[in-house]
């Protein structure tokens, strides 16, 4: 067993603010009509806080029309990072897939057009449809991807 007093310290290499790729929430066309058929509006006359980060996934959101804000903040409250969402995006599809607490909080500006899947329908359609399942991996592997990209 290594001691922790033989371990090296630990030093940062260099420290720079994070880039996401924001279009890597966005599905493609065919995915969002599979999927709409499924969703429910979401009221966003004002402002609204579509999930926060630490919450159980109930739901995925579909950004139809306008802007919505993805952070993440530390344990101190402090946003680490923040990541605008363009129309066509899914919000919170990990948290939702691996049945784990938000990741992220996810914001909708006033007036944007959101729609909402809840997960065990969602889940129900990726069982029963594999090229649905396909295509909303693809979504998660981008997401993968860019969050990769932004810490190397």
């Amino acid at each position: 067993m290594i001691e922790p007093a033989s371990l090296p310290a630990w030093k940062p290499v260099r420290r720079c603010p994070l880039q996401f790729d924001s279009s890597s929430f966005l599905a493609d066309p065919e995915l969002l009509q599979a999927l709409d058929k499924h969703a429910s509006p979401v009221g966003c006359e004002k402002e609204c806080v579509l999930f926060r980060q630490g919450d159980a996934p109930a739901m995925l959101y579909i950004l139809r029309q306008g802007a919505a804000t993805l952070t993440m903040d530390s344990a101190e409250g402090v946003t680490l990072f923040s990541v605008p969402a363009a129309p066509g995006s899914l919000l919170g599809l990990p948290g939702l897939i691996g049945n784990q607490p938000y990741t992220l909080s996810a914001i909708a500006k006033a007036g944007a057009q959101v729609s909402s899947i809840p997960r065990d329908e969602f889940m129900e359609l990726m069982s029963s449809d594999p090229s649905l399942s396909l295509q909303v991996l693809k979504v998660l592997a981008a997401e993968v991807r860019s969050a990769r990209r932004a810490i190397t």
